[in-house]
């Protein structure tokens, strides 16, 4: 595998670009075409070897990726693997000649920016590289923002109006007036670090560090070090004295994100950690006390990794002493509206145009009626770059390009909207806490009071495979949205789906349902 290096002459250097292709031809066309662009050129010829320089010291200067998805050895779904794994957040341009929509969802799904089809247009390729900086810079400039702001995250400040999250929010603001160890169980992105966040902000530690590591991201072979810290000279590299993160929480919380992968010879050292309260640095000669608050988290199924040998069982129920479910995003889509507010208004500041007023109907119900399989980490980012990209003043479904490709075969049952714009037909979608009673946001004219409410009903016709699902499933969730449509008005229900009443309440029976509280007593599928 090997790297080289081109930079253009007599032009401005906007940012370096890594082209990642094992095709030697293809190589030198978008090295011509980069150069041409007036960015430097970064050339690999396959995937180990992309990785490479984002692992090496020219990692800095690369600004945007473009990688070829079919490569020998690791291939491009590997590499977009692994960069989410190292957190490496280049902004990544997937180009294949295999241009079906499965080869798309993929790629987006693994964190790919944009999807360019082999043989790319100049052109093309040209506003796919100019789009990725553009919104890199705006990210850049948002996260001095934040840097500049600080502060303390409570559980006000959570962006939730959804019940599923109320019992999260309950169990979090008791955990934040006691010491007890936490496990924080979800998906990746439904927002594990954020609860973690919040329950410090709201305990007496919340002055005190919050000291966060990915258990996930650390080589095996360094995770002992990171955590309890090393001596000088204990190891080879060991140059300087290494404090380890358990030392650098102290009087405060350590978050331990991903504490499945940690592991099993750690995991003992981190159980007599939490146990006795001290830890063993490599190469020390004594133990050092640490006084702090413990948060884990995983996307895993700790019990069955207990079963499968691979993670402790007397950890395991040291960690889970006060465990928290943080729902994913399918199971909330009520917080969708407030969320997405959120996120745009969250860029408004970074954005040197500053000209969005709000999200379209249609636009809104296509993002409620996708399943986001990477949660609100994965929503954050498609509304951040549809923010940044977009022409007009209002965010349409032409934004969402790869969600709306993925959304198709969805069937709209939305009632016909008062209005085209969030902030005009719904009103502006409330935040939590602080960020909820400010109208500086609404536009001239907004009564939101005088509204009623718009509702967005949806039905998916295919299941995530791409296949028509079970007519007993669309059957029961139609049921679902007309009871909660026509509120629990059976007759109206009844009339509305063309059945009659008798036969209404025989299909409440069979489903579960209360037909006085419209209360589905069994989980939906």
């Amino acid at each position: 595998m090997g790297i080289s290096q081109g930079r253009a002459a007599n032009t401005v250097m906007t940012g370096s670009v890594l082209i990642v292709d094992d095709d030697p031809v293809q190589r030198r066309l978008l090295e011509a075409a980069v150069t041409k662009f007036g960015h430097s050129a970064i050339v690999a010829d396959g995937g180990e070897a992309g990785l490479g320089v984002l692992d090496g010291p020219d990692s800095r200067d690369v600004s945007v990726v473009i990688l070829d998805l079919v490569m020998p050895g690791l291939d491009g779904i590997g590499v977009l693997k692994a960069m989410r794994e190292r957190a490496i957040n280049v902004p990544v341009i997937v180009q294949t000649a295999q241009g079906g929509i499965e080869t798309v969802v993929s790629a987006m799904r693994h964190g790919a920016f944009d999807f360019v089809v082999k043989p790319a247009s100049p052109d093309r390729l040209q506003t796919s590289i100019s789009n990725a900086l553009k919104v890199e810079a705006v990210e850049d400039e948002m996260k001095r923002t934040s840097r500049r702001r600080g502060g303390h995250l409570s559980f006000k400040d959570l962006i939730t109006r959804s019940p599923a999250m109320d019992r999260v929010i309950r169990l979090g603001q008791k955990a934040a007036a006691s010491n007890i160890p936490i496990l924080i169980e979800g998906e990746s992105g439904v927002g594990k670090e954020l609860v973690a966040r919040a329950i410090q902000g709201s305990g007496d530690r919340r002055s005190k560090p919050f000291v966060t590591v990915n258990c996930g991201a650390i080589p095996d072979n360094l995770v002992e070090s990171i955590l309890f810290g090393h001596e000088k000279g204990s190891f080879t590299g060991a140059t300087d004295k290494h404090t380890g993160k358990f030392v650098e929480a102290h009087s405060g919380t350590l978050f331990l994100d991903e504490i499945g992968d940690l592991p099993l010879d750690v995991q003992v050292k981190l159980l007599r950690a939490v146990q006795e309260g001290e830890v063993d640095p490599v190469g020390g000669r004594s133990t050092v006390k640490v006084d702090i608050r413990l948060i884990s988290a995983t996307h895993r199924d700790l019990l069955q990794r207990v079963k499968d040998g691979k993670f402790r069982e007397d950890l395991f129920y040291r960690l889970n002493v006060y465990p928290i479910f943080v729902p994913p995003l399918r199971d909330r889509r009520d917080d969708i509206p407030h969320l997405v507010r959120h996120f745009m208004d969250k860029v408004a500041p970074a954005d040197p145009r500053r000209r969005l007023t709000g999200i379209s109907t249609r636009a809104l119900a296509m993002l409620q009626a996708y399943d986001w399989p990477g949660n609100i980490r994965q929503l954050e980012n498609a509304v951040f770059r549809a923010s940044v990209l977009a022409e007009g003043d209002l965010l349409t479904e032409e934004e969402f390009p790869q969600i709306r490709a993925q959304v198709e075969g969805t069937v709209n049952l939305d009632v016909e909207p008062a209005s085209a714009d969030i902030d005009e037909a719904a009103g502006q979608p409330e935040q939590a806490g602080r960020a909820s009673s400010g109208s500086e946001n609404d536009l001239p004219g907004d009564d939101a009071a005088a509204r009623p409410p718009t509702r967005f009903g949806t039905l998916r016709a295919l299941d995530e495979r791409g296949n028509v699902r079970a007519l007993a499933d669309v059957e029961f969730e139609m049921i679902k949205l007309a009871i909660d449509h026509y509120n629990g008005q059976m007759s109206e229900v009844a009339r509305r789906l063309g059945i009659g009443r008798s036969t209404l309440y025989r299909k409440l029976k069979e489903y579960g349902i209360d037909p006085e509280a419209g209360r589905v007593d069994r989980l939906a599928s």
